[in-house]
Order: structure tokens, then C-alpha cells, then sequence
């Protein structure tokens, strides 16, 4: 009876692991869909117009779309201004939430838990609540239509400020006390004792703002009226404007791969590691 039971056991675990796979797979296949579609979109000749029940392939492929949108758009332009966009706000975001969590993490002061509270605020309320007094603040600077006006609003980051304090919690005091006795100041604490075990957080944390400001549209959009500090996702309204009656979608969508495509590449090489430092900094 009891191997009768065991044997039942390990075939409702196996069904269950299936059926699961089986799920996760579907999912995972309706997710692939626009972009399958975008890729087979942008081979399809330029000529041969997009229809109503023929949405999908052409009677021959083509690579003149990709060639188009290169020469329609400056995207070596956009290449660099979304590279140095992106360094630049990770740079500043890694120095002021280190700073700030080892702040929150090891000082006890008055106000503290309020003040906490309030940066956590920030992240309920909406970016384009706060489109009209950023773009008032950069024009009172004097920096509109530059790439320092498309990161600044950026250098500050709620939720790596929450990460990073979750993060240097998690280290032991008796180490931080350890440190403290062997005469170390505050910045040789958090280079020695806090940062050390806290690298799959900031590498998390790297990756989530790098793929998210890569992405970012709408404020480079509106900060931002040249090629010369414009970044590939704000060049891509250039690509909704040609057609008469609207988008030319196939060379709408070569553009759009070209955008996402050093994305993705890196993705693919890097995947392993990225997803384990979700999984060791506990971002679900």
C-alpha cells in the first residue's frame, strides 16, 4: 500500500510539473508574439502593402527596410546619446542610493522612519504627474534639449534607495561593529563591509534601471527637440510621420528592432546572470 501511495505520489508531482511547463510554455509563446510578428514584418518588401487577413508573410523577404531606416535617422546619434543617457543616470543612481541606504540602514536619528517614509512615496506617485514641474525646473536651468536634462530627474531613485537598505539590513551588526572597532570610517564600512555582500543588489538593481531608461519615451520626448541629444526611443516618432495615411509598419518595425536589439542581445548572453541576481537580492 505504501508503495502504491508513493508511486501515486510521484505521479501527481510529475503531472503537476507538466501541466505547469505546459502553461508556462503558452505563456511564454503568446508573449513571443508581437515580437515574432515585428521581426517577419520587417523583412517584408516595402511594396507589399500590409492587409486585412494578411498580417503575417510576404511572398519574399527583404532586408531594405533595415537599410532605410538607417539612412532616414541619424540612429548612430541616437546610439550614443542613449548609451551616455543611460551610463550617466546609473552612475549617479549607484553613489546616492549606496549613500542613502547606508544611511537608513546604519545611523538611528530623529525623523528617520518618516523620512523614509516619504522616499518611499515616490514611488506611488506617476511619472507624468510630475511632467509639468520637471520640465519647468530644466527650463529654469537653462539645459533644455540636452542629455543632462533628459538623466537628471533620475539621479535619485526610491526604489534603490529601498533596495540597498534591505540589502546592508541584511549584514550582520556584530560585523559593522567589528569594522567600527578597528577604526574604520563611514566610507571604508561601506566599501569593506557593507558593499561586499550586497553586489547581486546593486547588480539587479543596474539592470532594472539600464533596460528601464534605455526604454524610457515620453520625458525624452518632451525634453527634447534635435537629433543631437535625442535618444533612439524618441527618434522613433520620426518613423510614425512618414506614411500619408499613416505608419509604414514594416519599416516601422525594422526601426523599432534596432532599437531593442542591443537589449535583447545582452539579455540573451547574460541571462544567467541576471536572473541570479534577482533571485540572491530577493526581487521577486
Amino acid at each position: 500500500m505504501n508503495a502504491k501511495n508513493h508511486n501515486s505520489t510521484r505521479f501527481l508531482k510529475k503531472l503537476g510539473s507538466g501541466v505547469i511547463t505546459f502553461i508556462t510554455a503558452g505563456m511564454a509563446l503568446f508573449w513571443s508574439i508581437p515580437i515574432v510578428w515585428a521581426l517577419i514584418a520587417s523583412f517584408r518588401p516595402a511594396n507589399d502593402a500590409i492587409n486585412r487577413g494578411d498580417v503575417w508573410f510576404s511572398s519574399s523577404l527583404s532586408v531594405e527596410n533595415y537599410i532605410r531606416a538607417w539612412s532616414l535617422a541619424p540612429f548612430g546619434q541616437y546610439y550614443i546619446n542613449t548609451v551616455i543617457i543611460v551610463l550617466m543616470i546609473l552612475a549617479v543612481q549607484l553613489v546616492t542610493i549606496v549613500l542613502a541606504g547606508f544611511v537608513f540602514a546604519n545611523y538611528k536619528f530623529f525623523g528617520k522612519r518618516w523620512l523614509f517614509f516619504f522616499i518611499l512615496l515616490q514611488m506611488m506617485i506617476p511619472t507624468s504627474a510630475l511632467l509639468a514641474p520637471n520640465f519647468a525646473t530644466i527650463r529654469w536651468l537653462g539645459i533644455f534639449d540636452t542629455r543632462l536634462a533628459i538623466a537628471i530627474p533620475y539621479f535619485g531613485s526610491a526604489f534603490g534607495t529601498f533596495l540597498m537598505r534591505q540589502a546592508f539590513l541584511e549584514v550582520p551588526r556584530d560585523l559593522v561593529d567589528a569594522g567600527i572597532m578597528d577604526g574604520c570610517t563611514w566610507w571604508q564600512l561601506i566599501l569593506n563591509v557593507y558593499l561586499p555582500p550586497s553586489v547581486p543588489a546593486l547588480v539587479a538593481f543596474g539592470l532594472s534601471s539600464a533596460t528601464w531608461h534605455w526604454n524610457e519615451f515620453l520625458w525624452p520626448l518632451i525634453i527634447t527637440n534635435s537629433d543631437k541629444s535625442r535618444p533612439l526611443t524618441a527618434g522613433l516618432v520620426r518613423f510614425t510621420q512618414l506614411g500619408e495615411i499613416g505608419a509604414q509598419w514594416a519599416l516601422l518595425s525594422a526601426a523599432t528592432l534596432m532599437v531593442i536589439a542591443p537589449l535583447f542581445i545582452m539579455f540573451l548572453i547574460f541571462q544567467k546572470r541576471f536572473i541570479q541576481s534577482f533571485l540572491h537580492s530577493g526581487l521577486k
